[in-house]
């Protein structure tokens, strides 16, 4: 028997094992390095995000009269204009004296324009006494508030209710110097003759303090009747209109809050939708798909002095907020899966990532609502891959 045998029988036996060992590292399965973030507990707001663009709430378009020759309009966009200064001297043609019907459908436009003065005249008193009442009730707010009966969110509404009558009270002024002014053109169609027959010039004068928006005539030119020559208005009074996908409209109130971003600021500025227009229209996206839009109309609720540099039909980016609430369990979006007919998270215990179907409720593009499935604290998988499976070991990403 060869005495060495079993020396040799040994190092068999312990090459065997490690070859084994070499085979059963190699094959084991190794851990996949993952990104994870904890289920929290805090705020969590659901909005719908779209383009917007601002304008001036109420314009007006200065028009010829009557047909006849327009002088050089000097004035040019961003010029400012006073209330009844000259912006475009006019001669008008030879006139050709009216007919019967002519004259009394020019009388029954005197008489639509005086019955919309009067109106107007009734709406501004209207806008005057919700002023005056809001603002006694802003000060009653403030006395409550400083004897902390009230909160400070009740003296906010009653601010934003202030600012509100103040913007209802300036849109009134508009509205009644537009419908005087609409009677003063209507009853230049009713000039005798002989005025125009002399050549005498016609001062045609702004109806509003404001600026020169455009000018849409520019060049001496003879022009019909209700040729457009200036376009007016109020660079203080800005709204902004968002077109919406009209599933997305359904969602927005009125009152809702918005977030104005992406103006060229460094600050968001905040908004209040005032009306969600009751009718949409078709628009044909950038690739080609007809989409059913619906306007939404939202006011500042920051100073002037936050929105200042913003002017007429500069684009923005609106956030409506159309859900929040202050404290609710939350998740990464990023983690959420779809599992059968519901959602699931692959949730990290130890070194293993177990599959767990989960109840979501609201949701926006960072966090989502957790309903349940899921404790406050536990760890979830962010961006799940293809590979990874229930129980499969897994090592977090260092930071």
């Amino acid at each position: 028997m060869d005495p060495l045998r079993p020396l040799r029988d040994r190092k068999l036996l312990a090459a065997v094992a490690l070859v084994a060992a070499f085979l059963a590292v190699g094959f084991w399965p190794s851990a996949r390095v993952v990104d994870t973030a904890p289920v929290t507990r805090g705020p969590l707001r659901v909005t719908v995000d779209e383009e917007g663009e601002t304008r001036v709430r109420e314009r007006f378009v200065v028009s010829a009269p009557v047909a006849g020759r327009v002088l050089r309009i000097e004035l040019e966009a961003g010029d400012p204009v006073s209330r009844d200064t000259v912006v475009a001297t006019f001669l008008p043609a030879h006139a050709v004296p009216l007919d019967a019907r002519s004259q009394a459908e020019a009388r029954a436009a005197v008489a639509a324009a005086r019955s919309t003065l009067g109106s107007a005249g009734a709406q501004r008193q209207r806008a005057e006494a919700a002023l005056a009442l809001a603002r006694s009730e802003l000060e009653r707010h403030h006395e409550l508030f400083r004897q902390r009966i009230v909160s400070r969110q009740a003296l906010e509404a009653r601010e934003t209710e202030a600012r509100a009558a103040e913007e209802a009270l300036r849109a009134a002024d508009f509205a009644e110097m537009t419908a005087r002014h609409q009677l003063e053109m209507a009853e230049a169609r009713l000039m005798p003759a002989s005025t125009a027959a002399a050549g005498r010039p016609l001062a045609i004068r702004s109806p509003i303090d404001g600026v020169v928006l455009k000018r849409l005539r520019e060049s001496e030119a003879v022009v019909p009747a209700g040729e457009p020559l200036l376009e007016l208005g109020d660079p203080h009074g800005l709204e902004i209109v968002s077109d919406l996908l009209s599933t997305d409209a359904v969602k927005v109130k009125a009152g809702a809050p918005v977030l104005i971003e992406q103006w060229g600021g460094d600050h968001a500025i905040e908004a209040r939708v005032r009306r969600v227009e009751p009718s949409g229209f078709m628009k044909v996206s950038a690739l080609g798909v007809e989409e059913q839009r619906v306007n939404v109309v939202m006011d500042f609720q920051d100073p002037l002095e936050a929105w200042s540099a913003l002017g007429d039909a500069y684009r923005v980016e609106v956030r409506i907020v159309v859900w929040e609430k202050d404290s609710v369990l939350r998740l990464p979006t990023s983690s959420l899966l779809r599992h059968g007919e519901s959602w699931a998270v692959f949730a990290v215990s130890g070194s293993r990532a177990t599959l767990r179907n989960v109840a979501v409720g609201r949701r926006n593009a960072a966090q989502a609502e957790l309903l349940s499935g899921l404790e406050e604290g536990a760890n979830v998988v962010l961006h799940p891959s293809d590979a990874l499976e229930d129980g499969s070991r897994v090592a977090r990403r260092a930071s």
